[in-house]
Parts: C-alpha cells; sequence; structure tokens
C-alpha cells in the first residue's frame, strides 16, 4: 500500500461514515457517500495533500485508486 493509499484510507475514516473499508477499485459513486459529504471530502483531500483538483479533473476520477494516482502524479 503506498503512502498516499494509507493517508486516503485515513481520511476516509476519520471524515466519512461509510462503515467499512473503501474498495479502492470500486466507483467513487458505489460508496455509498452523499454529494454533500464527497464534496466535503474533497476540500479536506486538497488541504491534506495541498493541491488543487478543478471539477473538471475530479468529474474523470473514477475510483479511489484513479485518486491515488492524480494525487501522486502533482506530488
Amino acid at each position: 500500500m503506498s503512502a498516499t493509499e494509507q493517508r486516503l484510507r485515513t481520511l476516509v475514516d476519520e471524515h466519512l461514515d461509510v462503515g467499512r473499508d473503501v474498495n479502492f477499485d470500486a466507483k467513487l459513486a458505489d460508496a455509498g457517500v452523499s454529494s454533500v459529504d464527497t464534496v466535503a471530502f474533497l476540500k479536506v483531500i486538497t488541504q491534506e495533500f495541498n493541491v488543487a483538483i478543478p471539477p473538471e479533473d475530479y468529474a474523470q476520477l473514477q475510483t479511489m485508486s484513479d485518486l491515488v494516482g492524480y494525487l501522486d502524479s502533482r506530488a
């Protein structure tokens, strides 16, 4: 597990109430998180990783693994 994936898992545990481990290969929409919580979580991610994720980029991220790759590519 990469450092980015571990940090994201910790943030999910701290900020989202999904009630289970998040499958990083499943579609983000299938995680059962409301759109309001998703927007709030995106703000947490941008602060934690000190990176801006434009809406058009975020819309292209289908899985948490995609998000890990995106964040790693901007580190």
